[in-house]
Formats: structure tokens, sequence, C-alpha cells
């Protein structure tokens, strides 16, 4: 089954332990209520169309080409006027709009371009679907993995392309439950006698724009503590426990305020 098909079943993410974690609330209006968002963040719509070009250069570079830079930014022009021209379902932070976010999309590539190390890896899989268990949760985790690629020694390169305001901490990298859950599905799909190294591409959109590459490896501990993490996750979630976390820094650009203010005056009446 392809990404779109495996998402309409039941599942679990990495992004939804952490929305249930952060407020699990939004968990419920978000996956469970399937309640539309009252508007969709920039940055979020501003990170498909990332991602769609450079899952476009990898696809032609399986296939033996390289994208020129000017093909590159055609690309991103195309999928971001897709995503993003004339929506008014997109909140634009202080700043931005459609114009000023294709200049910085562009400037953005230009910098990954010029940066990014040639290798000699082969691509093994771009947008790489997976459904597999973890013990003691009877739904799937499900996602897609931006790049798998192997080096020329046999070891297994998982990489995630990430934008983002600002540079990431080690600790960051190194505790990061996304890239936990990539090498166990990595481990699930055959590669579990495989060295795995672990990377965030990230295109990093400060004033001056930069890109940076941050790479990370995982122990038996680091997924265990996800799988223990899961499990309450999902036991919260069958109980139907739902918290709101009303005083996160979050709330201010949330995309179910309304839902989550009728969710408290409901409460409060009864």
């Amino acid at each position: 089954m392809v990404l779109s098909e495996l998402r309409q079943t039941e599942h679990l993410s990495a992004s939804s332990i952490g929305t249930y974690v952060e407020c699990s609330l939004l968990y419920k209006f978000s996956k469970i209520d399937k309640i539309p968002m009252e508007q969709k963040s920039d940055a979020m719509e501003f990170g498909s169309a990332i991602h769609g070009t450079l899952e476009e250069y990898y696809l032609e570079k399986m296939m033996g080409e390289i994208l020129l830079l000017k093909d590159i930014h055609e690309t991103f022009e195309k999928i971001w006027t897709r995503i993003a021209e004339n929506k008014i379902d997109i909140g634009y932070s202080k700043d931005h709009d459609f114009k000023s976010m294709a200049l910085m999309g562009k400037d953005l590539l230009t910098i990954w371009y010029n940066k990014l190390p040639s290798d000699s890896y082969r691509i093994l899989g771009i947008e790489e679907a997976f459904s597999f268990y973890l013990p003691g949760i009877p739904i799937p985790f499900i996602g897609a993995i931006d790049l798998i690629e192997e080096d020329p020694s046999g070891t297994i390169i998982v990489t995630d392309h990430k934008t983002s305001a600002r540079a990431y901490s080690i600790d960051e990298v190194d505790q990061n439950q996304q890239l936990t859950l990539y090498q166990m599905a990595v481990r699930d799909k055959g590669f579990r006698d495989r060295e795995i190294l672990l990377k965030f591409d990230t295109l990093i959109k400060t004033k001056t724009p930069k890109f940076e590459q941050y790479w990370t490896t995982r122990s038996e501990l680091d997924e265990h503590r996800l799988i223990r993490k899961a499990v309450q996750v999902w036991d919260g979630i069958s109980k139907q426990v739902f918290i709101p976390n009303d005083t996160s820094w979050k709330c201010k650009n949330c995309s179910y305020k309304t839902a989550c203010n009728e969710w408290f005056n409901e409460r409060s009446a009864a």
C-alpha cells in the first residue's frame, strides 16, 4: 500500500506521539475527531514545498541525472505555487507572505545545493513508506522516510529533510524520537544486521540562510525508551485521556483554538 492509503487506517506515528505528549487534547481534535484546521502554518506548507523539491532532486539522482540549480528553483516555484498561491487558509507569520517565502525557498535551496557534499552513496529509497508494530500496541506505526542510502561499506544512511527557523543543538538531534522510529522502521525492512547512521539535512531560515547536516546514531536503549513512551501514550488514548496544555507557547498559533475554547466552555458549563 502507498502511504496515503496506509494513513487511512488507524495508526500512530512519531509526530502523533509528540502531539499527544505536548497536548493530548490537540491529538484528539486532529487525529480522532478529525476537525479541519482553522488555518495552516506557513512553516508547514513551506516545508512541504521544500520536501517535494528535494524528493524530485533525489529521484533524478537515482536515475543517474543531477538537476541544475535552475531546475531546482523551477521545481520549488512550481510546487510552492500549487501549495500556497491564493490560499486564504495559510497563516503567514510577521514579514512573510507568498512572494517572500518563494524567494526564501530559492535562497535556501541555493545554499543547500552549493554545500551538499558529493558522495558515492547508492539510493535505496525515497519517501519510503513503512508500517510496523511495536510490542504492546495493537495498531501499527506508519510513516515515510525521506531518503535511505547505502555507502560503499554497506552502512545504511537514513536522512530526514528539515526546514527550521534555527540551528539544532546536539541534544535535540540525539534525543529526536522521529529518527529513533526511523531506525526501527529500517531494521524492520530487512536491515537489522547493518550499521545504521541517521541524519538531519536542515535548511535553516535565518536572516542569512544556512544548510547544516546533523549526524547521530541510536542504541537499543534509545529504542526501548521510545517503546515505553509509545505504550503509555497508547494507554492514554485507549482510555480517552485527553488533557489540554493551555500554557504552552504553541497555543498562540494553534489551529484548533475554536475547538479548544468550546471544550473549555462545555466543561465549565458542566
